[in-house]
């Protein structure tokens, strides 16, 4: 299906039924696998044969959905994880160990932040981070003899901040290391990183691809473009024997296209376990069926939402990378000029205290930690999701204290307007 349009690949990638065979993708939900032999199961787990033997590693099911998300974004393999957080973790891990040293977009969401800055920071992994914006030399300056990968989000959570991706390719490349892009906010559908240069795509699957609060859950995908082989000794996990797999070398086993998921799902996740279940890789699956008719909604209605925000008196600033004269404006046009997504971030005249008051006084659009659903809701980051970071960490990332985060989703763009004029007239 490579030359099927997106729209198609939403609804008949991944998964290709045979004569008699069940038109939805079956839901494996089984922890083991038969085999008629001792020495059939063994090949597998020296990764001779291709099959099944333990859901922690791989389920058909499973299976079958990342396939379609690695369609979706053009790559040559793809895995599911348990969480976006997971799956951000397993893609710096895989190539990263004790000692190792990333850069990293400043405007991430707040427990990516935390997960490079604070635990990966206790395994001995540190990070540099660099606002989004910064010149291709403070860029370079970022970079360490031991750096193994650069990291950013393609619209930053909640910031909205658009990556230049071009740039940090380059910067990355000229390094000899990988550009990891999360492409969680717009998708596969509005932006496609891979043809910009990025490397590995990650995606928290929770949001806009399951796009129901059904199932939480994350993706890795990798373009196959990057030559680990050119970097060897950067790179000894995919490019030396694994002893723990009777000394296979991944890249002589699996070639480009397939090194780095076979070793993250060989290695990491048999060690970690953040294994995703059948059943939520199923939920996963229906709502990418959907996911590019959503998609222009949300952005319809988040375009409208921001359009009126802008206009109001009680409104201090509003940030939404679609809206024409905004600063993500340009990169918008060169990145994903169909759409960005549905994601509006404002300040409310009068700080914490006025935002708290607006969230309050909504009845249609909920307070909670989800974004990218359905159905709209909003949030405070500076008080939950980064609550952790200081007021000077905040405004690295791009969240200043009085930011609030709406998620516009499916319902009639008039009534979500309504519902934000009537708790704005109780400021």
């Amino acid at each position: 299906m490579e030359k099927a349009s997106i729209g198609t690949k939403c609804v008949q990638g991944g998964y290709r039924p045979g004569n008699g065979q069940p038109r939805q993708i079956p839901i494996i939900q089984s922890t083991t696998f038969k085999y008629d032999t001792g020495d059939a199961m063994g090949k597998l787990f020296d990764l001779e044969a291709s099959g099944y033997f333990y859901s922690r590693l791989q389920n058909p099911t499973v299976d079958a959905v990342a396939a379609k998300i690695c369609e979706l974004e053009g790559g040559t393999a793809a895995m599911l994880t348990s969480s976006g957080m997971a799956a951000n973790f397993l893609a710096v891990f895989n190539i990263c160990s004790c000692g190792d040293h990333i850069v990293s977009s400043s405007a991430v969401y707040g427990g990516t932040y935390n997960l490079f800055a604070v635990t990966m920071k206790r395994m001995g992994i540190s990070v540099t981070f660099v606002p989004p914006d910064c010149s291709p030399e403070t860029l370079d300056a970022a970079f360490q003899p031991r750096t193994k990968a650069v990291f950013g989000e393609t619209i930053a959570n909640p910031a909205l901040h658009v990556l230049d991706i071009e740039k940090f390719a380059a910067a990355a490349h000229a390094h000899g290391v990988p550009l990891i892009v999360d492409n969680t906010f717009p998708t596969p559908v509005n932006c496609q990183p891979f043809a910009w240069g990025a490397d590995i795509v990650t995606h928290s699957t929770t949001k806009y691809m399951d796009g129901h609060g059904s199932a939480v859950g994350g993706a890795i995908v990798d373009s196959g473009h990057f030559d680990w082989t050119q970097h060897a000794e950067k790179y000894p996990g995919l490019c030396t024997p694994d002893e723990s797999y009777h000394g296979v070398v991944y890249t002589e086993r699996f070639g480009l296209e397939g090194a780095y998921i076979t070793k993250a799902t060989a290695q990491l996740m048999r060690d970690l376990g953040v294994t995703p279940s059948p059943m939520s890789a199923y939920f996963l699956n229906l709502g990418l069926e959907s996911l590019h008719v959503r998609m222009r909604r949300h952005c319809e209605n988040a375009l409208a939402v921001a359009r009126f925000l802008q206009g109001h008196e009680q409104i201090s600033w509003v940030q939404y990378p679609g809206l024409p004269g905004s600063q993500e404006y340009p990169l918008v046009q060169k990145y994903m000029p169909n759409g960005t997504c549905g994601v509006v971030s404002f300040g409310v005249k009068g700080g914490r205290e006025a935002a708290s008051t607006l969230m309050e006084s909504l009845k249609l659009i909920a307070i909670e930690t989800h974004v990218a659903d359905a159905r709209s809701c909003c949030l405070h980051p500076a008080t939950t999701t980064h609550r952790q970071m200081n007021d000077e960490e905040l405004a690295a990332a791009g969240v200043p204290a009085d930011l609030v985060r709406l998620s516009l989703g499916l319902e009639d763009a008039q009534d979500l307007i309504a519902d934000l004029s009537q708790a704005l007239s109780s400021l």
